[in-house]
């Protein structure tokens, strides 16, 4: 089964399509998880947890 569906595959057994709101919505994962570790690391130093 492949994950991503390109645009010129006729396979309707995919995950994730390779359009703009697949892009837009991975990004936005990315962004806020690597937020908010740097939000728990930012929270460690400061209450002197590490």
């Amino acid at each position: 089964m492949p994950i991503i569906k390109d645009e010129d595959s006729d396979r309707k057994d995919y995950l994730l399509q390779d359009d703009k709101k697949t892009r837009f919505g991975a990004n936005f994962i990315i962004i806020t998880l690597i937020l908010l570790a740097i939000a728990v690391v930012a929270s460690g130093l400061y209450f002197k947890w590490f």
